[in-house]
């Protein structure tokens, strides 16, 4: 079955690719729906309803390290800071570009002789990095950090002044990791990426005085794609797209959708009844290539995307309202789409 796409809003965003196939997305449950756009030594925090509405005023921070190119960084739900992943460090800071706090930890690429003297913006060799996540009230900050023992650490921070609260060790070595706040906003999911020993996978609740964490690595190798707005469980992908999975917050599967060309890493909820993926081009399969539309309590799949010009492959952004984004980037240009219902 073939489903038409219609286009609601069409408008230029220069290096919108990654919001689209990345990380550089936050909000959208009850909160402003934002990318975090990344290049030149800042981070540009667009407003996606005001982008649209044209009103089109990016909020700027300062990346507080030359020559630090990863890590997963947030803003804060008012906009009045970002907070930085290091390679040495968590770092707040102000739209003015004043450090309103650091939290320091050990180093993600140390290399034997450097003694980090002391020069902020060195930067060590290796790609490993942590991330981190402003909670939705804005209270605290959970950061995936490694320790001065080399071990790494899930912490969660006092938003106001960096203060360590809780911490929790990780049995990881990773390459990367991205964090997903649960619309509840109580809890925070952790997908811990490890190269070629896979991926870890952990949630975690903070009441205010306790954290209860839980790791969910029976189900190993499953990267955390997304949560349904209904708190009807959360989404994973198969390290290399063999399924896709629905599961209970205890892990639990409640339902399972294959796919013999591959599932891509891009996917989540259109709204509550409906789920979007994408499959990647299969050297069997070319045209099993596209967008598809899935029932968000069955994974059963309910067919195709069909845009204007065709089927389209490439990375997808269900914003949860009935709505999702795609970017073209021949042209610049960020484009919204629902389901043709008529």
């Amino acid at each position: 079955m073939s489903i038409t796409a219609q286009l609601r809003d069409s408008v230029r965003l220069p290096g919108g690719e990654s919001l689209v196939n990345g990380f550089a997305f936050e909000g959208r449950y009850g909160g402003a729906r934002r990318a975090l756009l990344r290049g030149g030594g800042r981070l540009e925090v667009w407003d996606l309803d005001r982008l649209f509405a044209g009103e089109a005023e990016a909020g700027v921070f300062a990346v507080p390290w030359a020559g630090w190119e990863y890590g997963g960084h947030s803003v804060s739900p008012d906009g009045a800071f970002a907070v930085f992943s290091g390679q040495r460090a968590v770092r707040a800071v102000g739209v003015g570009g004043e450090t309103v706090w650091e939290y320091r930890h050990g180093c993600w690429g140390p290399e034997l002789g450097h003694p980090h003297s002391g020069d902020e913006q060195q930067v060590c060799p290796g790609l490993e990095h942590g991330s981190c996540r402003v909670s939705d009230d804005g209270r605290v900050v959970w950061a995936h950090v490694i320790g001065d023992d080399c071990l790494e650490y899930w912490v969660v921070l006092d938003a106001a002044d960096g203060r360590e609260l809780a911490r929790l060790p990780l049995d990881s070595a990773a390459a990367g990791s991205q964090h997903l706040s649960h619309p509840d906003g109580i809890h925070m999911g952790l997908s811990i990426g490890m190269g070629q020993d896979g991926i870890l996978l952990h949630w975690a609740r903070w009441d205010g005085e306790r954290l209860t964490a839980w790791d969910l690595n029976e189900t190993a190798d499953r990267i955390l794609a997304d949560v349904h707005p209904g708190h009807r469980g959360y989404l994973t992908v198969e390290h290399y797209g063999a399924d896709l999975r629905l599961h209970a917050l205890d892990g639990d599967v409640l339902a399972t959708a294959a796919a013999e060309q591959g599932w891509d890493y891009g996917c989540g909820f259109v709204d509550a009844d409906t789920f979007i993926a994408s499959t990647v081009d299969g050297a069997e399969d070319p045209d099993g290539a596209g967008h598809w539309l899935l029932d968000a309590r069955s994974l059963e799949v309910r067919g195709q995307v069909t845009y204007p010009d065709g089927p389209a492959t490439g990375g997808i952004r269900p914003l949860g309202d009935g709505t999702w984004l795609t970017y073209d980037g021949r042209t610049g240009t960020l484009n919204r789409w629902s389901a043709d219902t008529r």
